[in-house]
C-alpha cells in the first residue's frame, strides 16, 4: 500500500486552485495527472520583477514594476485598433495597451482614479513609455507579490504561466515532510537540504545560477530520482537471483559440429562472449545478460551458439525479434547451421497459416522442436513448450518489459539474453538496467572495409543522382551497386513522409526505369518482401525507403547508402542506417545530404559520422548532444523516464546512487530498517512500485 503521508501528492491536478476540468486537460498533457507529475516540471528561466523605477527611469526592454494613478480609458472605435489605457506617476506618463481587449472587464481591473501596480516588459513607442499586455496588474496592497523573481516553466499551448506558477506553488505548499531516505553522510558531505526544502528551492530560483543541474537543489532532487530508480532495478535483480534457477550445461559436441561448418573463424569478442554466456548458464542462479554488438559484429551467431547449450542439454531455447523481418532474417542466417548440426528449428510469426501454426505449436509443446525464431506471437497465451531453458529478446528496446516477461514465464527459471545493435554509453546502461552483465562484440567480421562517409548540401542533389546512375551500371545483365536511398520521417505526419518518399521514388524511376523500389511502413508484408527480394537478388539496383529499413535488413551486395535530410536523424539511427552497407566485402559509401543552414549540434553530429564508425563513441557523443530522453526514445525504450536527472549531467550522482543501492541490498534487503521504510516510501514516491511488489512476492 502507498504510505499515506503521499496522498496529497496522487491527487488530481484539478484539485489544485486555479486548475478546473479545462486547464486540468492542459496540465495533464503537459506533465501527468497528478500533483506529484507537476511538481516534477522545474522552472527552465527565471523573470526578475524587483526593479521597480518611477516611469521617467523606466527603460526600453526591461521588465519592470511600475506604482501608477489609472487617467483613463481610450475606447477604440473600430474593435482591429488597440484598448488603450492611459496611467501617469510624478515623474510622467504610461500607456497601457491591449489588443482585443473586452471594455467591461478592462474598467473592472484598471479602474480610473485608482492606484495600480502593473508590471510587464517596457517599450518605447512614438516617444511614449509602454506596456503591451502587462503580465501583472495589482491592488498597491498586493504590491509585494509582485516585487519577487518569478519562475518560467514549460507549457502547452493553451497554457499560460500564471495559472503554472499558481498551481505549483500551492502543490509545493501540499507536498508533506517526509523521513529522510538518503544516507546522512552523504547527504552532509553534499550540503544538501531536505527533501521538500528541495523542492521549494528548485521551484523558487532567485538568480540564472539556480537553474543549473548541479545548483544543490536540483542535485537531491535528481539523486532522489536515480535512487528510487537504481533500487527499483537492484531490488527486482536481487528477487531473480535469489529465485532457485537451472543450472544448463552443454557438452560441446553441436558447438563443434556449427565452428566446423562455418567458412570463418569467430572473433576474439565473439569467443569471449559465448564464453560468458555458457559459464552464465551453467550457475544455478537465473541470467540476465546483455549482448551488445555494432550492426554487422556477428550478434546472430552467439545468440544461435548460446540456444545450442540448451539443446545439448535436452532443453529448448526461444529467439524473438521485434519485426517480421528481422524474424525471418534470423531464420534466413540460423537455418543453414541448425541443418548442419541437425537441429529442428522453426520460424513462428502473425502471419502463419492456421496449419502451419498449429503444427509449430504441436512441435513446441511435444519438444520435438528445439529452436523456435519468432515475432511476439511466441508470447501468445497458446504457445506452450516441452522444456524452454533459453530465451533470446532482440533489440530489446523495442520491447515492452512485460513481453519480456512473458516469454521468459514460458518456462522454469529461464535464462533471458538481451541483445541490441543500438551500442548503449555505459551511463545510459546504469540507468536502464544497473549493473547488468554486459557481453560487448567490438570488432567487425574479418574482411569487412571501412564505409567511406561524405556530407554534402542538398543542393548538389543532381550530382547525386547522375552519381549513382554510373555506380549502378547501364545493363540489366550485369547489376552494378546496389543503393539505399533512405528518405526522413517529419514526425508530425505520415502523409508527408509518404509523400516525400513517394516524390522521390518517382523522380529515380523517371531516371531508372524499372530499376527502382519502393519500402516503407504502410506497405503490406507480401509488397514488402517482394521488393526487398528483387533488391537482394539484383532486379532492382535502387532502394527507396524510409526508416523501415533501420534494422535488421541484411543485402551484402548494397554498397551505396544515401540519406536525404541527414541532420533530422539521431546519431544512433544514421549510425544504425550507415550499418546497411558494408556488409560485403566492396567497399561502400554513404552520402548524408544536408538542408542548409546547419544548427551546431546537427554539425557536430555530421562531423561525428565522418571521423569513426565506432557505435559506442558515436552513442557517448549522442548522450552528450541530445540527452538520454531523446537517445532512444525514452518512451517505448524501457529505459526509465527522468524527469529531474538529466544523465549527460549527472553521470557521478547516477554512479553514486548504484553503490548505494547495492549497499542497501547487502545490509537490509527487505528494507525492514527504519532508512528501509523511508526508502519503500521513496519508491513509491516515484512510482516504482513493481519494486515493492517484488519485496512482498520474495
Amino acid at each position: 500500500m502507498r504510505p499515506q503521508s503521499l496522498t496529497p501528492l496522487f491527487a488530481q491536478v484539478t484539485s489544485l486552485p486555479g486548475i478546473g476540468p479545462r486547464l486540468g486537460k492542459l496540465v495533464e498533457k503537459l506533465t501527468g495527472p497528478l500533483v506529484v507529475d507537476l511538481l516534477w516540471h522545474l522552472p527552465f528561466a527565471l523573470i526578475d520583477r524587483r526593479n521597480a523605477p518611477e516611469i521617467a527611469g523606466a527603460q526600453a526592454g526591461t521588465i519592470a514594476t511600475l506604482t501608477v494613478t489609472v487617467d483613463e480609458h481610450l475606447v477604440p472605435r473600430n474593435p482591429r485598433q488597440p484598448y488603450r489605457v492611459w496611467c501617469s506617476d510624478e515623474t510622467g506618463r504610461l500607456c497601457l495597451t491591449f489588443f482585443n481587449g473586452r471594455e467591461d472587464y478592462l474598467k473592472k481591473l484598471l479602474p480610473a482614479g485608482e492606484i495600480r501596480v502593473v508590471s510587464g516588459r517596457i517599450d518605447l513607442y512614438q516617444g511614449e513609455v509602454q506596456i503591451t499586455h502587462p503580465d501583472h496588474v495589482v491592488p498597491l496592497d498586493q504590491r509585494e507579490s509582485i516585487l519577487r523573481v518569478e519562475p518560467v516553466y514549460g507549457l502547452t499551448a493553451g497554457l499560460t504561466q500564471r495559472p503554472i506558477q499558481k498551481a505549483i506553488a500551492a502543490g509545493v505548499e501540499r507536498a508533506p515532510e517526509l523521513q529522510e531516505w538518503q544516507d546522512a553522510a552523504y547527504l552532509a558531505r553534499n550540503g544538501w537540504a531536505g527533501w521538500k526544502a528541495a523542492l521549494a528551492q528548485a521551484h523558487a530560483p532567485a538568480e540564472e545560477s539556480d537553474l543549473a543541474p548541479l545548483h544543490p537543489a536540483r542535485a537531491r532532487l535528481a539523486f532522489d530520482e536515480l535512487l528510487a530508480s537504481q533500487l527499483a532495478i537492484a531490488l527486482v535483480r536481487h528477487h531473480n537471483r535469489t529465485v532457485s534457477g537451472r543450472a544448463t550445461k552443454g557438452d560441446r559436441r553441436l558447438h563443434k559440429v556449427t565452428l566446423e561448418t562455418l567458412p570463418f573463424e569467430l572473433t576474439a569478442s565473439q569467443k569471449g562472449a559465448v564464453e560468458e554466456i555458457a559459464a552464465d548458464m551453467a550457475k544455478p542462479e537465473r541470467m540476465i545478460r546483455l549482448l551488445q554488438g555494432d550492426v554487422g559484429s556477428g550478434k546472430t551467431l552467439v545468440a544461435f551458439l548460446a540456444m545450442l547449450i540448451a539443446v545439448e542439454a535436452g532443453a529448448q531455447a526461444a529467439l524473438m525479434a521485434p519485426t517480421e523481418l528481422l524474424a525471418r532474417q534470423h531464420y534466413a542466417t540460423i537455418a543453414p547451421l541448425a541443418e548442419a548440426t541437425g537441429v529442428r528449428l522453426a520460424l513462428l510469426t502473425g502471419r502463419d497459416g492456421q496449419k502451419q501454426k498449429k503444427e509449430t505449436m504441436r512441435g513446441l509443446a511435444d519438444g520435438s522442436i528445439d529452436l523456435v525464431i519468432g515475432t511476439h506471437a511466441l508470447v501468445q497465451e497458446e504457445v506452450e513448450f516441452a522444456d524452454l531453458a533459453l530465451a533470446v529478446v532482440d533489440e530489446q528496446h523495442r520491447f515492452g518489459v512485460h513481453q519480456r516477461m512473458a516469454l521468459s514465464s514460458k518456462g522454469q527459471a529461464v535464462d533471458l539474453l538481451v541483445m541490441t545493435a543500438t551500442p548503449i554509453p555505459r551511463t545510459l546502461m546504469l540507468a536502464a538496467y544497473g549493473d547488468l552483465d554486459v557481453s560487448k562484440l567490438t570488432e567487425k567480421p574479418a574482411g569487412r572495409l571501412p564505409i567511406d562517409t561524405r556530407t554534402l548540401p542538398l543542393e548538389r542533389l543532381g550530382e547525386v543522382v547522375q552519381g549513382v546512375g554510373r555506380m549502378i551500371g547501364p545493363s540489366s545483365s550485369s547489376p552494378g551497386a546496389r543503393v539505399y536511398w533512405v528518405c526522413p520521417l517529419i514526425e508530425e505526419s505520415e502523409e508527408v513522409d509518404l509523400a516525400n518518399v513517394e516524390e522521390r521514388f518517382q523522380l529515380l524511376s523517371a531516371r531508372f526505369p524499372g530499376k527502382v523500389g519502393l519500402l516503407h511502413g504502410r506497405l503490406k508484408g507480401t509488397e514488402r518482401e517482394a521488393t526487398m527480394a528483387a533488391f537482394a537478388d539484383g532486379r532492382l539496383s535502387i532502394l527507396v525507403a524510409t526508416t523501415v529499413i533501420e534494422v535488421g535488413v541484411d543485402v551484402p551486395a548494397a554498397t551505396v547508402m544515401v540519406i536525404e535530410h541527414a541532420e533530422r536523424f539521431g546519431l544512433a539511427q544514421l549510425h544504425q542506417l550507415r550499418g546497411r552497407v558494408g556488409r560485403g566485402a566492396g567497399k561502400s559509401s554513404c552520402l548524408l545530404l544536408y538542408a542548409q543552414p546547419l544548427g551546431e549540434t546537427a554539425k557536430a553530429r555530421l562531423a561525428i559520422m565522418r571521423e569513426t564508425e565506432d557505435g559506442f563513441r558515436i552513442a557517448e557523443e549522442d548522450l552528450r548532444l541530445r540527452g538520454a530522453g531523446e537517445l532512444l526514445g525514452t518512451r517505448q525504450s524501457g529505459l526509465p523516464d527522468m524527469r529531474l536527472a538529466d544523465l549527460a549531467a549527472h553521470g557521478e550522482l547516477l554512479q553514486a546512487a548504484r553503490d548505494d543501492a547495492r549497499l542497501v541490498i547487502d545490509r537490509d534487503p527487505d528494507l525492514k530498517s527504519e532508512r528501509g521504510a523511508a526508502l519503500r516510501t521513496l519508491l513509491y514516491l516515484f512510482r516504482r512500485d513493481d519494486a515493492v511488489r517484488t519485496l512482498r512476492a520474495g
